[in-house]
């Protein structure tokens, strides 16, 4: 009951017209970017946090959280009208819907994509309310030990997990553990890689590492890869849905978000594993399985209502104990550090006011999210016709500004483009972006936590085992590390008994 009160006094803080205005902006804003090719949400909150620096921390979050599930919206557009992905989650959405769209059902495509955002976003959004404040109450009880254990299972499964090389992912970590160590060390006072450099001696403000590796790195990439030849882009026209896209589409909505949600608020979790077991099981539960690979409106629906309920669960480790499980929300931890506010279980007791009108947002965000897009999906096709020259070098030029904007210091900018080149080299060697950006935020916390767990202990190293919570998961952390040894293991015991069996 006391969440509901405290949820319905979040309603009330955003219902005023200026916040209601600021929210429409934040979904504008978000779905407009998310359409264009190579441009996720990460980015554009990566690219606008510094902007919002002047900005009332409630307001700079309800912006937030309309770019956050308008870019979520926005690289299923462009999934389905030019087969082309706005981000990773959206890359399932374009195996139907761009044959919808191809057959002269991009209309149908885009209505089922919006309305299934809504309702998942929503019933995402509900649990969020329901999950948040149990995840609270037991990280109250856990110790620094269990945290440092935490945020190790945060590495390795963001390392390990998420990425297609194991190598690549703990070298990127490795890349944003060594960034996160640039300056001052609190308890002894001695710099450490700072390279003598006085201006080094705070550290690397996490804004501009992500702005360099985002949106600097993606369009040096693009350049490198430059093609001035204009996509065609497919006639949209009114989005609509008849009876039969309706009943074949309102089950894969419910069972999307039934995947969705449980994959965003793990650690290891994301949107990616869910869309594509949405669409695996949409298409062996439908009833005109002949139709996938041609153009099925279920393999469009279950998909994009798992990708936006997965966003609302990412919200849950965010909030409750300071986890990012994707860009976006690492980049928002980083937002809510900038106003010297840090997400963990405290949160809901310090800035109550803050977390809750962020979480009343999602809901008003995700109801203008669908006022918006039902009609104005021509426009956004449209958007897609701006040559790319122009377009990455306005990106470039908001994110120096912002860089400067950080510290007013010209010296940023030469981290900016140092920062720029390192996330153009991950793209060209495949290392995945999250597990740099999930070690610059996290790894002061593991080390401020792992310290803190030594001192208790007297300087003991059992310390850091912790209790009962820190041994489940360092054994979660086993398996996660040695399963791909193991199964090798069993594969080749399996060949080689195959022909004894067989005699």
């Amino acid at each position: 009951m006391d969440n509901l009160t405290e949820l319905l006094a979040g309603f009330e803080n955003v219902i005023t017209p200026a916040n209601l205005l600021i929210a429409l902006l934040g979904v504008t804003v978000g779905t407009a970017v998310g359409v264009l090719p190579g441009i996720g949400p990460a980015m554009t909150v990566a690219l606008l946090l510094p902007i919002t620096y002047g900005m009332d921390p409630t307001q700079a979050f309800i912006m937030f959280a309309g770019i956050f599930y308008g870019g979520m919206f926005g690289g299923s557009t462009t999934s389905i009208l030019l087969n082309t992905p706005g981000e990773s989650a959206s890359v399932v959405t374009a195996i139907e819907g761009n044959k919808m769209a191809k057959a002269g059902r991009a209309a149908q495509a885009l209505a089922t994509s919006a309305i299934g955002s809504f309702v998942a976003g929503t019933i995402g959004t509900l649990l969020l309310v329901l999950v948040t404040p149990v995840v609270v109450s037991f990280a109250i009880s856990l110790g620094a030990a269990d945290y440092l254990a935490i945020m190790v299972l945060a590495f390795v499964a963001v390392s390990a997990v998420l990425g297609a090389s194991r190598v690549r992912g703990f070298a990127s970590l490795l890349l944003g553990l060594v960034i996160g160590l640039v300056g001052m060390d609190l308890v002894t006072g001695q710099q450490r890689l700072t390279l003598g450099i006085p201006l080094l001696a705070d550290g690397i403000d996490v804004v501009v590492v992500a702005v360099g590796i985002f949106a600097v790195g993606e369009a040096l990439w693009v350049a490198a890869h430059l093609r001035r030849t204009a996509s065609q882009v497919i006639p949209v026209g009114r989005p609509w849905m008849g009876r039969s896209d309706w009943s074949r589409s309102w089950k894969p909505w419910l069972r999307g978000t039934a995947l969705g949600f449980p994959f965003g608020a793990l650690p290891a979790g994301g949107a990616e594993i869910p869309t594509f077991l949405s669409y695996v099981t949409e298409r062996r539960l439908s009833k005109h399985p002949e139709q996938f690979g041609k153009g099925a409106i279920e393999g469009v629906a279950g998909p994009e209502s798992a990708n936006n309920a997965s966003a609302a669960g990412t919200l849950v480790p965010m909030l409750a104990i300071g986890l990012p499980t994707n860009a976006t929300a690492a980049i928002m931890l980083a937002a809510f550090q900038s106003y010297g506010i840090q997400p963990g279980p405290l949160l809901f007791e310090r800035e109550s006011t803050l977390v809750w009108t962020l979480i009343a947002s999602l809901f008003v965000g995700n109801l203008l999210l669908l006022v918006l897009n039902l009609p104005l999906a021509p426009v956004w096709a449209k958007l897609l016709r701006i040559p790319r020259p122009y377009l990455y070098a306005g990106i470039l030029f908001f994110a120096a500004m912002g860089a400067y904007a950080v510290n007013g210091q010209a010296f940023d900018l030469f981290l900016l483009l140092a920062l720029g080149l390192l996330g153009f080299g991950m793209r060209r060697f495949g290392l995945p972006v999250l597990p740099l950006i999930v070690g610059v935020i996290l790894g002061p916390l593991a080390e401020r936590q792992g310290r803190m767990a030594l001192q208790l202990s007297g300087g003991d190293l059992s310390g850091l085992l912790g209790g009962p919570v820190s041994f489940v998961i360092y054994a979660i952390i086993a398996v996660v590390v040695l399963w791909p040894l193991l199964g090798g293991y069993l594969r080749r015991r399996s060949r080689a008994d195959g022909p004894i069996a067989g005699v």
